[in-house]
């Protein structure tokens, strides 16, 4: 038999400082960008080449333990599944952050409880945890994260939670707009899509709270369906409106109601005469459905003053007051 074929061993920072001629501490303070400690340009030329030319990529576990802070910015949140506003939202968060110095890294775990999260993202070590679903972060949670020297925690949330800076990002106040707007067009069996796809329950069921919440006050009854992000679920949700005797839909967002509302209209239904369908994000493509897409229009606090605040929060422990997430109605004529 063969010998096992083994791994090219990894390039150092010795193996750069003997490439470019000079000391490892010079190719540190180099690489690190080390302000207090002056480098040649001619010097720091041949550093970066010899690095570039070796595949040289820093450590950053160890970098971490040199500066005595780590640099991750860690995000617990599946952000395929979130839909195409919040994605967007992020992805200028990571490059805002960067502009700070931290690498973002994203965590999608599956966890029993929020103190088996805590700890599996402290493992990691990072300067900060940035939470999109802040309701399920608990005070134990907080503790564990401060105690493995998380020196930032800042969420997204509908309530305060010890340890934690936080965002007002209420879901509820979103599925209570949208039923109210469907209640004040006349509608009173109203579904509330429910996606099937994992890591959106968290913030589809405030959102159906909402909603109820608003028809308790109402003569409208509201329920529940289920829809997965397909042409096939859409289709059978289209079927199931005639049975459950619909006459009005609230669909989580733009992408599942664009999906609903061609379904609906494949099945002869006549919309918005027969049946309303809202959504929620306020998407480019919601404009361009046929007939034009009602929304809920989520106002959000710009990425860089997030990354602004969670840096002040990171370096000195305080962050100024951001301006929470506002729903705001867009009605156009699917309603």
């Amino acid at each position: 038999m063969g010998q096992e074929p083994t791994a090219p061993a990894a390039v150092t920072s010795a193996d750069v400082a003997r490439l470019a001629g000079v000391s490892r501490a010079t190719v540190s303070f180099v690489l690190n960008d080390t302000q207090a400690h002056r480098v040649s340009a001619t010097t720091r030329a041949r550093v970066l080449a010899a690095a570039q030319q070796l595949g040289y990529v820093p450590h950053a576990a160890a970098r971490s333990l040199r500066a005595g802070r780590s640099n991750l910015v860690l995000i617990p949140a599946s952000v395929s599944a979130v839909g195409s506003l919040v994605s967007a939202w992020i992805d200028d968060l990571q490059s805002e952050l960067e502009r700070h110095g931290y690498i973002t890294v994203l965590h999608a775990g599956r966890f029993s409880d929020a103190v088996s999260a805590a700890r599996a993202w402290a493992e990691l070590r990072p300067a900060a945890v940035m939470a999109l679903d802040g309701d399920s972060l608990t005070d134990q949670a907080a503790e564990v994260l401060s105690r493995a020297g998380v020196r930032g925690v800042m969420a997204f949330a509908s309530r305060e939670v010890k340890g934690v800076h936080t965002i007002d990002f209420d879901h509820a106040r979103v599925g209570a707009l949208a039923a109210e707007h469907l209640v004040a067009r006349g509608r009173r069996h109203i579904g509330v899509v429910m996606p099937r796809e994992r890591g959106l329950a968290a913030f589809a069921r405030p959102r159906l709270a909402g909603a109820q919440a608003v028809a308790a006050r109402s003569t409208a009854a509201v329920t529940a369906v289920e829809m997965s992000y397909t042409h096939d679920s859409a289709a059978e949700l289209a079927e199931r409106c005639s049975e459950l005797e619909l006459d009005g839909v609230f669909a989580y967002n733009d992408e599942y109601a664009a999906l609903l509302l061609h379904a609906l209209r494949s099945k002869g239904f006549s919309v918005p005469d027969e049946m309303a369908v809202v959504g929620a994000d306020d998407l480019v493509l919601s404009a361009l459905q046929q007939p034009p897409l009602t929304t809920v229009r989520l106002d959000l606090p710009t990425p860089a003053r997030v990354a602004d605040a969670l840096h002040e929060l990171v370096d000195g422990g305080t962050v100024p007051d951001i301006p929470g997430m506002q729903p705001v109605l867009v009605p156009r004529r699917s309603s």
